[in-house]
């Protein structure tokens, strides 16, 4: 928009110069024409008068004297008619030379070049078109400056609609400029507090309603897990552990929402943290759950360093490496590579996934098979998404090179670091 607004400024200027200067440029073109002509005539007069006289030393001195100082010359002619012509040569004058009763002695034809006249033109053309282009530049700094100036509180709006497109809702525009965009930015601050007021609810009444079904399920599992110890029935037991099953996969629901909802949460501005720290602090946590099964935690790349909400990384990990582990292959190998700028991509052994399937992993509650276990909730991959895109970053699903799976978290880099490979 700014430069469509400076683009126009700066034609109709040049609209307005080219109305206001060519009519002018071409009636200075004729008036140093006429002037040469009229000049021209004096001298032929002149010399004319000279001539019908008599006075052939006064005449002699005039020719050389206009020779020499004009780059035109002076012809004594028998009786012609007189003439102006001006052709591609230049001026050609012809004046009779008459006595007092009117008998014509011959004539004076004058001479005169157009190259003087050809280059004042362009000199004149040349100081009109270097002022032109002058105040066409001028024209357009300060088009830009009015330009940015008018579209300035747009400029604001777009950030404002930035922000929300990032899930912060407490973004607000300054209600400044002309009544209409203080108008629009007062009724998309109305809006955006009305959107924030009603999202809160959806996610306090998650939050809420998650904390609360934890209780009566693990008391409704401790139910069934006596149950089962009384039961001598193996029709019944397996009933009763079925039913066992479904309410662990369900506790693993309201907790995968919960934490979905504590994601969506107003978040603390992201610091500065060393991946492979973390990296090997979650590797600690998750050990003993990999040599259960001979799966090996392998670390590789630069130390580097990404802006990160304190915990979003530790829990983006645990996610990941939680399905990395249920999908591997007993022996297999999970790899954490971290490479600049600020990319951490978890590579693991298990059956990959489809396009279409990795199209659609991070949608809520979508469980694919070789993605989670029997027991995931299909929230794991979208609490990854939600806690990376609140730190400013994307997370994307990749088949990997071996065979397996590939998620690429990108965060943004904090600051340039020295480090080496693990």
């Amino acid at each position: 928009m700014i430069r469509q607004l400076v683009w126009s400024y700066v034609l109709l200027v040049a609209v307005a110069i080219a109305a206001f200067t060519v009519p002018v440029a071409f009636t200075l073109n004729n008036q140093l024409y006429g002037d040469a002509e009229n000049t021209a005539r004096r001298e032929a007069e002149t010399a004319a008068l000279l001539l019908a006289s008599g006075d052939s030393r006064s005449l002699s001195a005039l020719i050389d004297a206009y020779e020499r100082q004009t780059p035109g010359n002076i012809d004594v002619l028998g009786p012609e008619p007189d003439n102006v012509d001006w052709d591609s040569e230049g001026l050609k004058l012809t004046v009779q030379a008459k006595k007092p009763d009117g008998t014509v002695v011959g004539a004076i034809r004058l001479s005169y070049p157009d190259d003087p006249i050809t280059q004042r033109l362009w000199q004149i053309w040349g100081f009109r078109a270097l002022l032109a282009v002058g105040v066409l530049i001028v024209a357009a700094f300060l088009g830009l400056w009015l330009a940015r100036r008018v579209t300035r509180p747009l400029r604001e709006l777009n950030g404002m609609a930035a922000k929300l497109r990032d899930g912060d809702l407490t973004a607000r525009a300054e209600e400044t400029g002309p009544p209409e965009t203080r108008t629009l930015a007062r009724t998309l601050n109305t809006a955006t507090e009305t959107i924030g007021t009603l999202v809160g609810s959806q996610r306090a009444f998650i939050g809420d309603a998650s904390h609360q079904l934890r209780t009566p399920l693990t008391a409704l599992r401790l139910s069934l897990d006596n149950v089962a110890d009384g039961v001598d029935d193996p029709h019944v037991r397996e009933d009763v552990e079925m039913a066992t099953a479904e309410v662990v996969r369900m506790s693993r629901l309201v907790n995968g929402l919960l934490a979905l909802a504590r994601a969506e949460a107003n978040v603390a501005h992201p610091e500065p943290v060393q991946v492979l720290d973390v990296v090997a602090e979650r590797f600690t946590a998750w050990r003993a759950a990999a040599d259960e099964r001979s799966i090996s935690l392998v670390s590789e790349g630069f130390d580097i360093r990404v802006l990160a909400t304190p915990g979003h990384l530790e829990q983006v990990l645990d996610n990941v490496l939680s399905n990395a582990l249920e999908v591997s292959p007993d022996g297999g190998t999970i790899l954490v590579r971290t490479t600049r700028p600020g990319l951490v991509e978890v590579i693991d052994a298990g059956p990959g996934l489809a396009d279409a399937d990795r199209a659609r992993a991070f949608d809520r509650f979508w469980r694919g098979q070789g993605l989670t276990g029997k027991g995931g909730s299909g929230l794991g991959l979208a609490i990854v998404k939600q806690l990376v895109t609140d730190d400013g970053g994307s997370v994307t699903l990749e088949a990997a090179s071996g065979g397996g799976l590939c998620v690429r978290v990108r965060l943004a880099p904090a600051s340039p670091t020295s480090g080496g490979s693990r």
